[in-house]
């Protein structure tokens, strides 16, 4: 049993040591979905995942993958694409557009969690300076991959990603996160393991080491990212 949460009150969560084993890390149904909420349950490493037919799901599973900036690395053969890349790379420059097509490559895939409330939701926090979103262009201006985030203290915490050309995605995470690392980005989440993101040195953690590495991350002064809205191509080292 979980608890219900009523939407229509200050934010708030049950201990996430109650989250359940199956499904792994469901922890509480409702609330709502602003900026506010958002706010309060990405704090403690909680976050909204359901689809268009179930009442909002609050998840905070175990083992926690994340990249740690002692384990960031690149692959080589993606640090030669870059080399040779001829895409270019923006920062929350196109947020809704990049959320938006994230919500359309995963509703294509049979349903998204991405719903139009909580595109602008996190849209809004964009604004606020919470939440981060790197774009990919072409030769033609045309938008064709990118990922977004919400970025809290030193914490960033990966959303979804989208591409409508081979390696454009990968081509972004890769120097963005090397940026973010190097200006005092303590973690990455990344919720659960994939192969994809395992290429860049994801781990595992439990959940006292994950809580306590977030609990001191998001309390540390917001990171500013060089990230403009032409980011160079800078090479991984």
């Amino acid at each position: 049993m979980i608890d219900w949460l009523e939407e229509h009150t200050t934010p708030h969560f049950p201990s996430t040591a109650k989250a359940l084993e199956d499904p792994s890390g469901l922890l509480a149904a409702g609330g709502g979905i602003s900026p506010e909420w958002l706010h309060a349950a990405y704090r403690r490493g909680i976050f909204p995942w359901h689809d268009e037919d179930s009442p909002r799901l609050w998840w905070t599973p175990v083992p926690r993958a994340v990249i740690l900036p002692e384990h960031f690395s690149v692959p080589r053969s993606l640090k030669k694409e870059i080399r040779k890349t001829r895409f270019r790379f923006t920062s929350n420059l196109a947020f809704a557009a990049v959320i938006t097509s994230c919500a359309r490559v995963h509703g294509d895939d049979g349903g998204t969690w991405i719903q139009p409330e909580m595109i602008s939701s996190y849209t809004r926090m964009a604004k606020a300076g919470m939440a981060l979103s790197v774009e990919v262009w072409n030769e033609d201006g045309r938008l064709v991959g990118g990922f977004y985030g919400i970025l809290l203290g030193s914490a960033y915490f990966g959303e979804s990603m989208f591409s409508s050309v081979g390696g454009a995605s990968k081509q972004a995470f890769a120097l963005a996160a090397e940026l973010m690392f190097k200006n005092g980005v303590q973690m990455i989440d990344c919720q659960m393991k994939t192969d994809h993101l395992a290429r860049f040195g994801l781990c595992e953690l439990g959940r006292r080491e994950f809580e306590q590495r977030l609990a001191k991350a998001v309390s540390t002064p917001l990171v500013r990212i060089p990230l403009p809205t032409a980011i160079s191509h800078q090479r991984p080292a």
